[in-house]
């Protein structure tokens, strides 16, 4: 009989999370009997309770929100790249107890993006400000030779994005979002901004465009997205970026090197087109 090994995604709200359909995608196509992955409705106040009751079946678990920063102080160690935003949306537990912390949605942008056959860009522009920003910048600052421009609503987002831009090395410029449409001119644009705020800009893109990575995934395309690839320009989608770091989880909990991408990918299509 083989060996129990657990994993699962932990957050509040959890019900919509499509991790557990990329992740038992993943065991499948890898012949991982005994691996089981499940999602649990956990807040902030139940976690250090939740943590505390997990035995050695235990192999990983993924945090979503409100969760990964909360994590942070349950943990033994965390990577560089979690540090970097201060969010951790991944813990291997190991067999020596210690609970381990790192970041797969930085990685997880820059791997979807060089799928795309986007490497390196002179200038970007992000849309919002929120937490997934602050990885949208610490993503930029490994493939962004020049400067950001963050289109956010108040001076205090502003000055959190400029923040961020200190810290994490990027050269950050911050502009209102009633001007958001400049963004369009930037050779790569990543809107974090949750579903229906870019949509009144869907009608100002231009004819020609570079490429766009909106986070978003459900519901898809977004009027934005949609816009864009009418127009001609490459769209990087929410499900390749999920996909993308959910590959990086599978690998690091289960210890096989090559999670399989295409299979993953394919359970998530299935899972959103049947909603």
């Amino acid at each position: 009989m083989s060996r129990q090994h657990r994993a699962a995604v932990l957050g509040s709200p959890i019900a919509h999370s499509l991790s557990p359909i990329l992740h038992r995608a993943a065991y499948a196509e890898l012949g991982l009997d005994g691996w089981s992955y499940d999602r649990f409705e956990v807040d902030e106040a139940a976690l250090p309770g939740f943590v505390a009751e997990l035995d050695g079946t235990w192999a990983g678990l993924s945090l979503t929100m409100p969760l990964k920063r909360a994590i942070i102080p349950l943990l033994d160690e965390i990577s560089d790249t979690a540090a970097s935003v201060e969010a951790v949306n991944t813990v291997v537990l190991r067999e020596d107890g210690r609970r381990v912390g790192d970041n797969t949605d930085i990685p997880g942008m820059i791997a979807a993006l060089r799928e795309r056959g986007v490497e390196k860009v002179e200038s970007a522009a992000i849309l919002g400000a929120g937490a997934t920003a602050s990885s949208a910048l610490a993503a930029l600052a490994r493939i962004c030779a020049g400067p950001v421009t963050a289109y956010v609503r108040s001076e205090a987002r502003a000055e959190e994005m400029r923040g961020w831009g200190e810290r994490l090395g990027v050269d950050v410029r911050t502009a209102d979002w009633d001007d958001a449409v400049e963004a369009f001119a930037s050779p790569l644009v990543i809107a974090t901004t949750p579903a229906g705020t870019t949509n009144a800009l869907a009608s100002a893109v231009p004819d020609a465009v570079g490429t766009l990575f909106d986070v978003l995934y459900d519901p898809w395309p977004t009027a934005l997205a949609a816009a864009w690839s009418d127009g001609g320009g490459k769209v990087v989608g929410g499900l390749d970026l999920l996909v993308h770091q959910a590959v990086l989880q599978v690998e690091q909990m289960t210890g096989v090197p090559r999670a399989p991408l295409a299979a993953m990918r394919a359970a998530g299509e299935r899972a959103l087109a049947a909603r």
